[in-house]
C-alpha cells in the first residue's frame, strides 16, 4: 500500500472541503483533498447550481406568455427538456472543472476515492478500482463529508418513478403528474420548476405548514402562488406506501387523521431533508463525538473533541447551507494555520428559490418575542414599488423586525422578486448592528427593488413615505 504525507488532509471536496483546502494552500500548508464522487459536492453537482439553472428556465417559461399584454409576443413557447439538461450539465461541468483548477493552482493534491480515518492523523483511501492508499497528516484532518438525501422506508428510491433531488434535476421529460413528498425547500423549489413546465403538482407535507421554520407571512405568498397555478396541497398528511401500477405510473397511499386516500402520479419526488454523512468513516471508532441526529459536535473553531480532528459544513450541524460550509472552511483553515479565527457571525442568510423567492436573516417576529424582545415590524409591499411594477413581479413584501428598546434590526424577511440578491444588504445590517434608522436614512437608488428595504425600515419606525404607516 502506497503512503503519502501532508500537513493537512481534508475529507470531502464540497463547498466546505474545497474552500478549506484552497485556503490552507494559500496559507502555505500542504494539503490532500479527498473526494469519492465529484469535486463541488452536492451543491455544484445536483443541488444548488443545477436546480437554480432549471429554476431560471422555468421562471422564464412561465412569464413568457404574460409579455403579450405588454406588447411583446413570442408565439408558442415550447420546452426542449434534453437540450435544457445539456445546458445545465454544461454549467455544472464548467464549475466543477473550475474547482479542480483552483485546488491545483493553490497547491492542493486531489485524491479520488472514499476516505476512512484509521486514527487522528491517518486516512485510508479506496478508489473506484478498489486500490488503497494511506495518507498521513502532520497537523490535522478535516471532516467535510457533507450530507445525503434522507430515504423514507415506505417510499424506497428506484431511480425511475420514486426519486430524490439527484434524479429530479436530470429528468429528460416533464412528468404529467408529479407528487412531491415533503413541503420543504427542496420539494417546493423543484416541484414549482416542473409545475411551471406543465406538471400537475401535488405536495404532501407531514407538518401543519409548508416550509417549516420560515416566516409564516412569507410562506403564505408562495402557497398562494402554488394553489393559483393549480397545485393540490395536503398538510398534516403522511405518504404511507407506494405501489407500481401496470401502466408505469405509481399510486401513493396518503394518511391523514386516520383516513386514507390515494394519489396516482408519473413521478414521486421524495424530498424530506438531508442527513449528515458522519457514519462509516471511522469517527465512532476514534471516539469523535456525534450527537443524536448524526452531526459531528464542534466548537467555535471547528474542533471536535479529538485533538487534531476538525469538522465543517453539513456534517457539523445546521444550517445545512453551502455558504455556511464555505465560511467554516475558511475559518477552519485559518485556525489550523495558527491564525485567530472563529465562527463569530451574527446571522447566516437563508434563501428559498420558489416563485416568488423567500430570503431571511435573523429572527422572525415570533422568534424575537419568544426571546423576550419588544418588537415592531415594518412591511413594504412590492405592489407599491415602481421597479417591481416595471418587472411585472409585484407579489410579496419586505419585512423589517426591529427591537423597540434599542432600535436595532433583529430580522429581515423578504418574499418577492430577487429576494436572493436583496438579502445580502440585510445580512450586513445585522452584522453591523444597524438600527432601523440606519437603513431608513441610507439613500437607496431609484427605481430599484432595494428601495423596499429602506421603506420597510422606515415603516417599522412609523414614517414610511410610500405606504400608509400603521
Amino acid at each position: 500500500m502506497s503512503e503519502r504525507s501532508f500537513d493537512v488532509i481534508v475529507l470531502g471536496g464540497g463547498p466546505g472541503g474545497y474552500v478549506c483546502a484552497i485556503r490552507l494552500g494559500q496559507l502555505g500548508l500542504s494539503v490532500a483533498c479527498v473526494e469519492e464522487e465529484e469535486y463541488g459536492g452536492v451543491c455544484l453537482n445536483w443541488g444548488c447550481i443545477p436546480s437554480k439553472a432549471l429554476i431560471s428556465i422555468s421562471h422564464t417559461h412561465h412569464k413568457a406568455p404574460s409579455y403579450a399584454d405588454k406588447g411583446l409576443s413570442f408565439g408558442s413557447v415550447t420546452l426542449d427538456a434534453p437540450k435544457m439538461q445539456a445546458w445545465k450539465d454544461g454549467i455544472v461541468k464548467k464549475l466543477t472543472g473550475g474547482v479542480r483548477q483552483l485546488l491545483k493552482a493553490n497547491g492542493s493534491t486531489q485524491v479520488e476515492g472514499r476516505g476512512r480515518l484509521l486514527d487522528a492523523r491517518t486516512v485510508e483511501v479506496t478508489n473506484a478500482s478498489g486500490q488503497r492508499e494511506r495518507l498521513t497528516a502532520s497537523r490535522a484532518v478535516v471532516i467535510a463529508t457533507g450530507s445525503a438525501t434522507i430515504e423514507v422506508p415506505s417510499l424506497p428510491f428506484d431511480g425511475e418513478r420514486v426519486i430524490g433531488a439527484r434524479e429530479a434535476v436530470s429528468l429528460s421529460e416533464v412528468p404529467r403528474r408529479l407528487l412531491v413528498v415533503g413541503g420543504g425547500v427542496i420539494g417546493l423549489e423543484l416541484g414549482m420548476v416542473y409545475q411551471a413546465f406543465g406538471s400537475e403538482l401535488t405536495v404532501v407535507e407531514l407538518t401543519s405548514e409548508l416550509l417549516p421554520g420560515t416566516d409564516p407571512e412569507c410562506v403564505k405568498v408562495v402557497e398562494r402562488t402554488l394553489t393559483k397555478r393549480g397545485a393540490t396541497i395536503h398538510k398534516e398528511t403522511k405518504a404511507a406506501s407506494v405501489e407500481r401500477l401496470a401502466d408505469g405510473s405509481v399510486s401513493v397511499t396518503l394518511e391523514r387523521a386516520g383516513e386514507q386516500s390515494r394519489v396516482v402520479a408519473d413521478r414521486v419526488l421524495v424530498a424530506v431533508g438531508m442527513r449528515p454523512r458522519s457514519r462509516g468513516i471511522g469517527l465512532e471508532e476514534l471516539g469523535v463525538e456525534i450527537d443524536e441526529r448524526g452531526f459531528v459536535v464542534t466548537d467555535a473553531e471547528c474542533r471536535t473533541n479529538v485533538p487534531g480532528v476538525y469538522a465543517i459544513g453539513d456534517v457539523s450541524g445546521p444550517p445545512m447551507l453551502a455558504h455556511k460550509a464555505s465560511k467554516e472552511g475558511e475559518v477552519c483553515a485559518e485556525v489550523i494555520a495558527g491564525k485567530a479565527a472563529g465562527k463569530d457571525w451574527v446571522t447566516v442568510p437563508g434563501i428559498i428559490f420558489t416563485q416568488p423567492e423567500i430570503a431571511s436573516v435573523g429572527l422572525t417576529e415570533a422568534g424575537a418575542r419568544a426571546a423576550g424582545l419588544t418588537v415592531r415590524a415594518g412591511k413594504f409591499p412590492f405592489a407599491a414599488l415602481g421597479r417591481a411594477m416595471s418587472l411585472g413581479e409585484t407579489d410579496g413584501f419586505v419585512k423589517v423586525v426591529t427591537d423597540q428598546s434599542s432600535g436595532r434590526v433583529v430580522g429581515i424577511h423578504i418574499v418577492g422578486p430577487s429576494a436572493s440578491d436583496l438579502i445580502s444588504e440585510a445580512a450586513l445590517a445585522l452584522e453591523m448592528a444597524a438600527t432601523a434608522e440606519d437603513l431608513a436614512l441610507t439613500i437607496h437608488p431609484h427605481p430599484t427593488l432595494g428601495e423596499a428595504l429602506m421603506e420597510a425600515a422606515a415603516a417599522s419606525l412609523g414614517h414610511a413615505i410610500h405606504v400608509v404607516n400603521r
